[in-house]
């Protein structure tokens, strides 16, 4: 397998489309507003609760902004949201590179959209195994799967996508894209890319902490077995 090299990327990256998809959605109530102000007819996918809370956020203006991920991918949720965002198109929009035909093909073979920004935070899954009565099931359940997986290929591909995993970088981000007309330069996305592996790495370890920590016995409890 070839691998891509890539020499040729654009400075400043025009956000059109935004992915979405929070656990803590504190600071949502003025970062997207403020993103729609400064990028004039961007397209904001989510799904779940996160849907939710922006399309309350955005009100009448939600029906010409927001889409969910299940009709952009055309593939439903699974059931317990167990698969919301793991799909080619999604992957695609996120990891090819603006310079390279193969995969502009692949954007007008699928109708797809190049995505930009990739706004992800991870289930709760420290402040669940801090708690007293945490169980070996209650902290599985809050294994992020599709939110790592959307920050390490947003922050893989930094030369086009910004990876934000922290609401308390929305307000900066706001303000430049308001500055430079919808657009976040390299060094920005450079810098988000950095804070993004360190979350992941960070979230990588706690869960195997917890897990090597736990006796085999316990686990054997833990469920009813057939």
């Amino acid at each position: 397998m070839a691998l891509n090299i890539v020499t040729e990327i654009d400075a400043r990256v025009k956000i059109r489309n935004v992915l979405v998809s929070v656990s803590d959605k504190s600071g949502l109530d003025s970062f997207i507003p403020a993103l729609a102000a400064a990028c004039p007819g961007v397209k904001i996918y989510s799904t779940g609760g996160t849907y939710s809370a922006i399309e309350k956020i955005l009100g009448a203006q939600a029906s010409g902004t927001l889409v969910k991920v299940s009709d952009y991918t055309g593939q439903p949720e699974m059931q317990g949201g167990l698969v919301k965002t793991l799909d080619f198109k999604i992957y695609l929009g996120i990891l090819s590179e603006t310079y390279n035909a193969a995969h502009q093909a692949d954007h007008a073979r699928l109708a797809a959209e190049p995505i930009d920004m990739v706004v992800v935070n991870l289930y709760p899954f420290k402040e669940t195994v801090a708690k007293a009565d945490v169980t070996p099931e209650s902290a599985r359940t809050n294994i992020d799967i599709g939110g790592p997986c959307m920050v390490r290929a947003s922050a893989k591909n930094y030369l086009r996508v910004a990876s934000v995993t922290d609401p308390a970088d929305y307000p900066a981000l706001a303000a430049e894209l308001a500055a430079n007309g919808g657009t976040l330069g390299l060094a920005t996305r450079f810098a988000l890319m950095k804070k993004s592996f360190a979350h992941t790495a960070s979230y990588d370890a706690a869960i195997a902490s917890f897990f090597a920590a736990q006796p085999f016995e316990v686990i054997d409890k833990t469920y009813n077995q057939h």
